[in-house]
């Protein structure tokens, strides 16, 4: 009987080292949530309400620029989502007029609470979207993917102190497993009661909330050196938001590792994840 426990015990420890080891974060995938694959139609932001759009599936030669041209990092921002992560087998939406997306945002113009601060970011969940303000009003804006369920975000109001141009994960590595992830332009608003640190870094984007807690934005560059595509990286936001928020006309010389702030920009992250329908549209359609 003791044998038998002791056999059982061995089998629950490993099933438990299995299921903590921490997961690759940065894996072109499906979620696991959704069993007909990637369906970006299921998601649902507010913003995108009045838009009129359309499904579109993804074959085997079909890539953004093949589809839409110039078009298509409009598409790509509409969708939340970067080129490494448009495969075969999942669904975007695609909007019937595409001068319709080519300024989106669905960020207000201006926002009160900002306008006693020279520069102010606002992270909306539901939309997976930031916006960068000044003195209230929007400089610019980009998509973000921010924590999965059971790894939201912390929601409030938060202060940039601290910046790491070349920051990793202490906690979660590549898929290879060979290294840890990156994390590049990293700016850091918060630190929990537990310890935890969160950051808006650079990260992949995969159209929906995917990250452990942190923001991520778009970086091509970070995604070349790491995966060695895309070829000709283009969308550069977390540099971009980087050099804006805490780059080298706000702070000295970047040193280039972990260096604390003190009167970093004011972060505040509002609303929740967005619903996730469990219809495709697709099978709206199919119905009609």
């Amino acid at each position: 009987m003791l044998r038998k426990i002791a056999i059982i015990f061995a089998v629950i420890s490993f099933a438990a080292i299995v299921v903590y080891k921490p997961e690759a974060t940065s894996e072109p995938a499906a979620s696991p949530d959704d069993p007909a694959r990637e369906d970006l139609t299921r998601i649902e932001y507010p913003s995108q309400a009045t838009i009129p759009w359309e499904p579109r599936f993804i074959r085997p030669q079909d890539s953004l620029e093949a589809l839409f041209g110039d078009d298509w990092v409009y598409v790509a921002r509409f969708n939340r989502i970067d080129r490494r992560h448009v495969y075969p087998g999942m669904t975007i939406k695609v909007p019937k007029d595409m001068a319709q997306i080519r300024k989106y945002t669905p960020m207000p113009a201006v926002y009160e609470p900002a306008k006693r601060h020279e520069k102010y970011i606002l992270v909306n969940l539901t939309e997976q979207w930031l916006g960068a303000y000044e003195y209230g009003k929007l400089k610019f804006s980009m998509p973000a993917a921010s924590g999965m369920d059971g790894h939201n975000t912390p929601t409030g109001e938060f202060r940039i102190d601290a910046r790491d141009m070349n920051h990793t994960s202490s906690l979660y590595k590549t898929e290879d497993q060979e290294e840890q992830y990156p994390m590049d332009n990293a700016i850091r608003f918060h630190v929990g009661a537990d310890n935890v640190s969160y950051w808006i870094h650079a990260r992949d984007l995969p159209g929906r909330p995917a990250s452990h807690g942190c923001i991520g934005v778009y970086d091509e560059a970070m995604q070349n050196r790491q995966y060695d595509f895309p070829a000709k990286p283009v969308l550069l936001d977390s540099e971009k938001l980087y050099t804006w928020a805490v780059g080298e006309d706000e702070y000295e010389d970047d040193p280039g590792e972990l260096e604390e702030l003190e009167d970093g920009p004011v972060v505040e992250v509002i609303g929740n994840n967005p619903r996730y329908n469990k219809r495709s549209f697709l099978s709206f359609l199919d119905r009609k």
